[in-house]
């Protein structure tokens, strides 16, 4: 069979926010997925088209020329003034529920789609993006000379290069007019001032956390609630500053991620000050496992001595002992009660294999020599080794003699 001759495309970067195949790590920002593509008449229903521009910056509009659209064509679409370059990454029925999820009410929001993108375009728009890590160094040094507390954390330009984008942060509010003047005369383009807080200066830099994966709020989160120390309480966990925070020197997100569930377990825990009484001593709460359910109890109330960790079952029981005027011999339940439990216990079957069983060579088995049957001798069954008993005489004296000597 005659092999097939195939073309194969290596793509060996991403425009930032321009990849068609949406693979690139500012399209998996706001990516879509078309659960509809393949239903009969999903394009038909509607004109309108969503369009993803540089980083966390999405809009829709009217495909009012017909063009057969698809996710992942870059397109040139209507701006003010001018036009912009953006990707489509949504077509169809989805199109107007996320005009909804936007809030976008008035018909003079969307604006519309003026063709496919040409190599001209393309070449405005790469030229306009090339200045724009220069022009934010630049804009930085002109907003110090002002003596404006601000800072300008990125610079967008339009791909037509008329605008530009300036996205800063502040702690207070900011008179930047004087500041607009300054940089429409150095940069002689259109100047657009749009403020955002520390989470998302931090999602469009980008970066890995301490846990080692990219941040989320630069892959997937674009809606930021606000964290609360109360959840690292819930948590149990230490309220260190600097373990808390992010890279963008907030409350980390992901404190929110399972503070719900924490929450639920710790209602099954008893109350932290209740002091449990045995006929030993007292025990004082130390720390909780609370998705696991089980609590440690000390025998000194400020350091950790005799540490005793039992279920919150186990916990409460003794608790209702002692309201009753009685007194456990110790915090643990009786054997008979573990014994129960131990065989109530689900059985890990992998929990006994050793991980490294695999490293040893295999021994090989040494073959076994087949079994003669009784009475018969080795060679033939010959008692003397299949040589005549003359013969064998004769060798044995010429193996005794010894060498003459010379």
């Amino acid at each position: 069979m005659e092999e097939k001759q195939r073309t194969y495309e290596i793509r060996t970067g991403c425009d930032r926010g321009l990849c068609r195949a949406a693979v690139g790590r500012q399209d998996r920002q706001l990516n879509t997925y078309d659960w509809l593509a393949d239903v009969p008449g999903n394009l038909e229903t509607t004109d309108l088209v969503e369009v993803q521009f540089k980083h966390t910056r999405k809009g829709y509009y009217h495909n009012v020329n017909n063009l057969p659209l698809k996710k992942g064509d870059i397109v040139a679409v209507e701006a003010s003034p001018g036009h912009d370059i953006g990707v489509v990454t949504l077509t169809g029925r989805l199109v107007t529920l996320q005009i909804k999820k936007a809030n976008l009410k008035s018909a003079d929001d969307i604006k519309r789609i003026y063709r496919l993108a040409r190599q001209v375009d393309m070449d405005k728009y790469h030229e306009a993006k090339a200045r724009e890590h220069e022009t934010m160094i630049q804009s930085r040094e002109i907003a110090k000379k002002l003596g404006l507390d601000m800072k300008i954390g990125d610079v967008e330009y339009q791909g037509d290069g008329q605008k530009a984008i300036f996205y800063y942060i502040a702690d207070e509010r900011v008179d930047f007019r004087q500041l607009i003047k300054d940089l429409a005369a150095a940069f002689h383009v259109r100047i657009e001032m749009k403020q955002i807080g520390a989470r998302q200066e931090a999602g469009r830099i980008g970066g890995t956390g301490p846990c080692g994966r990219e941040l989320c709020c630069a892959t997937w989160m674009k809606n930021f609630v606000s964290v609360s120390t109360g959840a690292a309480r819930y948590q149990d966990i230490s309220l260190n500053p600097q373990k808390l925070a992010g890279m963008c020197a907030k409350l980390k997100c992901c404190l929110n991620y399972e503070v719900d569930d924490y929450m639920e377990a710790g209602k099954v825990l008893p109350n932290r000050e209740v002091v449990l009484q045995t006929l030993d001593s007292d025990y004082y709460y130390f720390k909780a496992d609370i998705l696991a359910g089980l609590v440690t109890y000390s025998t000194d109330k400020r350091i950790a001595a005799n540490l005793e960790t039992i279920t919150a079952q186990r916990a409460k029981e003794i608790i209702e002992m002692n309201k009753r005027g009685q007194k456990p011999a110790d915090l643990q339940p009786d054997e008979e009660k573990i014994k129960k439990q131990q065989e109530n216990a689900p059985v890990d079957l992998l929990a006994g294999d050793d991980i490294h069983r695999f490293d040893k060579a295999k021994k090989k088995k040494k073959k076994k020599k087949p079994q003669r049957p009784k009475g018969e001798q080795p060679n033939g069954g010959q008692p003397n080794g299949g040589q005549p008993r003359g013969e064998q005489h004769r060798g044995e004296q010429h193996r005794n003699e010894k060498p003459a000597q010379e």
